[in-house]
């Protein structure tokens, strides 16, 4: 059975292994594992899903807990994808921030599974990356 949950930590090995297993590791900084633990820091919203103890899904968050919760990732094992494991790890955010606004970057192949689960594209959302001047 798998079972989801609010934690207050995961270790950095867990975490490194989520990102590589579901292929979120493409799009991180997975050659430098201090930015990766403080992005773990950080966070103030992690919830897991785990099998027998072994993490097979993980959303990591930003939030306030009342008005907005960014979802800076959400990842599922590569051999539990397709179970409804996000969808579910969403519903346990949703249900645990009931009045905060949930939102979330989507890489490019993942776009089909939040517009059916019924997020909406923001149009007024913008980026400064690092490096890139302030004017």
């Amino acid at each position: 059975m798998i079972r989801i949950q609010a934690e207050q930590a995961v270790t950095l090995e867990e975490f490194v292994f989520i990102l590589q297993d579901s292929g979120l590791g493409k799009r991180r900084p997975m050659n430098d594992p201090d930015h990766l633990k403080r992005m773990l820091v950080g966070s103030n919203l992690l919830v897991t899903a785990r099998q027998d103890g072994q993490l097979v899904g993980f959303l990591r968050g930003l939030s306030d807990h009342c008005y907005r919760c960014f979802i800076a990732d959400l990842a599922v094992a590569k051999a539990h994808q397709g179970k409804g494991i996000g969808r579910k790890m969403l519903q346990f955010t949703r249900d645990l921030e009931p009045d905060a606004r949930l939102i979330l970057f989507a890489a490019e192949d993942a776009e089909a599974f939040y517009q059916k689960l019924g997020f909406k594209t923001h149009v007024r959302c913008y980026q400064l990356r690092p490096g890139e001047p302030l004017f």
